[in-house]
């Protein structure tokens, strides 16, 4: 775990996913098919834990491919905006288009449309990632959505060896889409592949128990990939709070009670947190705390980029908002 774990203390963090546009339906409460305006900001996974990092005090390099249009160029103005190192991006030209999600802020039915059609971030290639100078960072990050297809799916894999070649450390948030993937059965092989590879897992019950073939087997299957010595896995289960293994120990901690106005944003979020606060040097159960927080003060906002938290509004809410439960 020391290797690891050196190289989250780097706080230099190099990321492989996508990055898209968010549109949500404003003012909060108003769903989508009602809507007179719309807020637009960035989004995707990669790009929301990109800009959560920086927002937290960590630097993190996004690579990924957008489209040569005006939605292409506001991601990228956008995560130069909240602080992104965009020197990895390549603007595709053709029919391929950056990812759009269209949802609102309520609870109540929540809908979430989001259109993949031609994705432009599954075009990066084995190019793209040769180019990183992965000895310029402490760890590489991946969101299981790049595995969805080729050549992406080929080529992070191949930012995996690259990683290793160099010492990089391995983190991966599961982060299951069935729209994105030609199957179950393929979808499963390949992210079990990719734990295999890494050496933090994070992921909810749901996540691990498609890994593993079924619900109730999630947490068997998490503990499973958790006996590779020097492996963090983080089992999240919503509202019950979360399982961190690691060292032959199991961590239980829980949430952070607020009233959310979307579910959306909260995964990347909580890596986010969880590793700007081991950057900064904090125990492991501190840091997945930090990282709960920092999910539930984005469920309780609009937006997921914007509603990232920074170190001084995360320190203002743990100051003033009772939590966590007890588990």
């Amino acid at each position: 775990m020391s290797t690891l774990i050196d190289g989250i203390r780097k706080s230099r963090f190099v990321v492989f996913g996508r990055a898209g546009m968010d549109m949500f339906a404003d003012p909060p409460g108003t769903k989508a098919e009602h809507a007179q305006s719309f807020r637009a900001d960035l989004g995707g996974s990669s790009a929301n834990i990109c800009a959560g990092l920086c927002k937290l005090g960590a630097h993190s390099a996004l690579v990924t491919s957008v489209s040569n249009d005006c939605v292409g160029r506001f991601c990228t103005n956008r995560l130069n905006h909240y602080g992104v190192d965009t020197q990895y991006l390549r603007v595709l030209d053709g029919e391929y288009r950056v990812s759009l999600a269209v949802y609102e802020s309520t609870m109540e039915d929540f809908q979430n449309c989001i259109y993949r059609n031609n994705a432009v971030d599954f075009q990066v290639t084995p190019q793209d990632v040769d180019r990183v100078d992965y000895g310029a960072y402490g760890a590489l990050i991946t969101a299981g959505t790049v595995f969805a297809a080729e050549p992406s799916r080929g080529a992070t894999f191949r930012a995996f060896e690259n990683a290793r070649a160099a010492g990089l450390p391995v983190i991966f948030d599961i982060d299951y889409r069935p729209y994105s993937w030609p199957s179950p059965e393929v979808a499963a092989e390949v992210l079990s592949r990719a734990g295999a590879e890494s050496d933090l897992i994070v992921g909810n019950d749901e996540e691990f128990g498609f890994m593993a073939g079924g619900l109730d087997k999630g947490l068997d299957k998490a503990r499973e990939l958790a006996a590779q010595p020097g492996r963090i896995v983080i089992y999240k289960m919503g509202q019950e709070g979360a399982m961190t293994f690691a060292d032959g120990q199991e961590i239980r901690t829980g949430v952070f009670p607020v009233t959310a106005v979307k579910p959306n944003g909260a995964g990347d979020s909580f890596m986010a947190g969880l590793l700007a606060a081991l950057a900064e040097g904090r125990a492991l159960r501190d840091a997945v705390l930090r990282g709960s927080a920092c999910a539930a003060i984005v469920v309780s906002q609009p937006g997921c980029a914007p509603a990232m938290p920074t170190t001084a509004e995360l320190e203002q809410f743990l100051a003033t908002h009772p939590g966590p439960t007890s588990v």
